[in-house]
């Protein structure tokens, strides 16, 4: 298995990219860009998070969010 830096940028494996998905925190719905470690400041310091990026299905920039609100859109 790779290691996240393996895949350059921060980003790691994950089983949804490519593929329709829905952010619960918003409601946006699009395709997984990527699902990438990142350093964030907080107030007790520095600490690492795991972000994921969902471009909405009318184009245009990609929307951040934590991987633990996106959910796969089934096709049915």
């Amino acid at each position: 298995m790779k290691k996240a830096a393996d895949l350059g940028f921060g980003h790691e494996k994950y089983p949804l990219p490519g593929r329709r998905v829905r952010d619960l925190a918003s409601g946006t719905e699009g395709e997984l860009m990527a699902v990438v470690r990142e350093e964030v400041a907080t107030h007790t310091g520095r600490c690492w998070t795991r972000g994921a990026y969902i471009r909405p299905e009318a184009g245009g920039r990609e929307l951040p969010t934590a991987v633990g609100n996106i959910e796969p859109l089934t096709t049915d």
